[in-house]
């Protein structure tokens, strides 16, 4: 297999921190990976190899950049303990405890992914804990749930940690372009200007996960996809975590479309609240049926998230309480 070039940018990681002075870590480094040629070249990486090995190694670096702006230190004991074992986070390296390990590595209560400041994300009430064990065991989940309860934060946090792990190639992140009685027709500017408004939630949350030239890379490359939902027809997603996210705006139609999507490999969820339909006829949204129609079948799984999983100011969940209130 002939072996591939690619250079890596530090994307802000200061070069002494992750080298040392003679490049006495950056030694270190060397010897976590010793199938691969690491040429240092300033604030890039020049790396030689098999394929399957640099994409571990763009890992790895992106955990020790997670680890410096969390902890302010990077030493060559902790390089050697992040490259080491691609599952182990960051705490392990700086000497946490066995059980502190244990709790962030593993179960429904582990970090699920360090964002660009070292900041852990994870589930943060039992509703969300439910949905990460959900998605541990079944390959399409259901999960709905008012506003503010971390529907789509969660899912696309899950969605990061399975390409960071490898478990998955890309990531495709999906919503109904209707929504609030407006219509793309009726909308000024280009079909990408049209569309941005309507898919930037999914922009912001990606944005707390992934360093922002990552991000730009992963999506100018194709790991990273963000579309419409139909944009989604007659495509075959294999090895991707999928996320349709405002399922309640989409009809059954449309949902058994974007369904049958999935290929190989695949893990879909699909998030959305019953109360906030924004079709013409409320009627026509398919979310209620789809789930009815298969909440039996065998790996697919359901979860609802209430209002003691909401994350958002204290007031959301006041607000949403009164509007449930009057609806009855």
């Amino acid at each position: 297999m002939a072996a591939v070039h690619r250079t890596l940018a530090l994307d802000g990681l200061d070069p002494l921190v992750l080298y040392g002075v003679n490049n006495a870590k950056f030694h270190v480094l060397q010897g976590c990976f010793p199938s691969l040629e690491l040429v240092a070249r300033g604030e890039e990486i020049r790396v030689e190899g098999d394929a399957d090995a640099i994409g571990v190694f763009e890992e790895r670096i992106g955990r020790l950049r997670d680890f410096y702006e969390r902890h302010g230190e990077l030493t060559a004991r902790q390089i050697e303990a992040i490259c080491s074992d691609g599952l182990l986070q960051p705490s392990i390296a700086d000497g946490a405890s066995a059980a502190q390990a244990a709790q962030e590595t593993t179960g429904a209560g582990r970090v699920l992914v360090y964002g660009p400041h070292g900041q852990p994300v994870k589930a943060r009430t039992l509703g969300q804990q439910e949905l990460v064990k959900a998605a541990d065991t079944h390959d399409l989940v259901f999960v709905t749930g008012p506003a503010g309860t971390g529907k789509t934060y969660t899912a696309i946090a899950l969605a990061v940690n399975a390409l960071r792990r490898r478990e998955v190639k890309r990531i495709v992140l999906t919503r109904p372009a209707v929504e609030a009685g407006e219509r793309l027709g009726f909308l000024p500017g280009d079909m990408k200007e049209k569309l941005d408004p309507y898919l930037q939630p999914l922009y912001d949350a990606l944005n707390d996960m992934l360093p922002p030239r990552s991000l730009q890379a992963r999506m100018e490359d194709g790991t990273v996809q963000i579309a419409p939902l139909a944009y989604m027809r007659g495509r075959t997603l294999d090895q991707a975590y999928v996320i349709l996210d405002e399922a309640q705006n989409a009809t059954l139609g449309q949902l058994k479309m974007f369904l049958t999507r999935m290929g190989r490999n695949a893990h879909f969820m699909v998030t959305g609240d019953t109360t906030q339909i924004d079709l013409p006829d409320a009627k026509q949204s398919g979310l209620v049926r789809v789930m009815r129609l298969l909440g039996g079948v065998q790996g697919v799984a359901t979860v609802e998230l209430g209002q003691d999983d909401i994350v958002r100011h204290p007031l959301v969940g006041a607000i949403v309480n009164a509007f449930e209130k009057e609806a009855e």
